[in-house]
């Protein structure tokens, strides 16, 4: 594939995920950390430094409502549960795990 495409379509895939994460509030960014190892907050600051590496400067709220489609703080209000228990100890378990294998 040449390179523009390339980049055109893993463009579009961003688009595709952040469309498909704002279309499912209730997946909790805890149990996108415990799961995958990232969570819309991980996406927000790849996105700002992917801006920030190509000369733009962009803070960190404006890359959070880029992702959310709102600002962080009312997508909170509206849509994070506290973490449970259990949802904390497999976080927990999660970063252990990372950090003895030297993956922090």
């Amino acid at each position: 594939m040449e390179e523009k495409l390339r980049i055109e379509a893993e463009a579009a895939a961003f688009r595709r995920l952040v469309q498909h994460l704002r279309a499912h509030p209730e997946v909790q960014n805890i149990e996108l950390m415990v799961l995958a190892d990232f969570c819309r907050n991980c996406l927000a600051k790849w996105y700002k430094a992917a801006a920030e590496e190509r000369g733009v400067a962009l803070d960190y709220a404006e890359a959070q409502e880029a992702i959310y489609g709102m600002p962080y703080a009312e997508w909170k209000a509206k849509h994070q549960l506290e973490a449970t228990p259990e949802q904390l100890r497999l976080y927990e378990e999660r970063q252990q795990r990372k950090a003895a294998a030297g993956n922090t």
